[in-house]
């Protein structure tokens, strides 16, 4: 889907498991090692996806933890 395709006042939510910064333990982490090595694939953190989504024209707007190891990312049309 692109950018382009989305209403003006469109959101963007991306249910994805968000990487903590520094040592801090997270599910994810193990994920990301598994994803790596066998599809060459990655975890994020916020500020990896805040760069990414900018690059396709979005601003993220907000990341929502949830009671699992996913959050809630929410971006906008930058």
């Amino acid at each position: 889907m692109s950018r382009r395709a989305m209403n003006a006042a469109g959101r963007l939510l991306l249910v994805e498991m968000v990487l903590p910064l520094g040592d801090t333990p997270h599910p994810g982490k193990i994920l990301d090692m598994t994803m790596l090595v066998s599809m060459g694939g990655q975890e994020r953190t916020e500020v990896e996806y805040a760069s990414l989504l900018s690059k396709a024209g979005f601003r993220v707007t907000n990341v929502v933890p949830t009671s699992s190891a996913a959050s809630i990312v929410e971006a906008v049309t930058a």
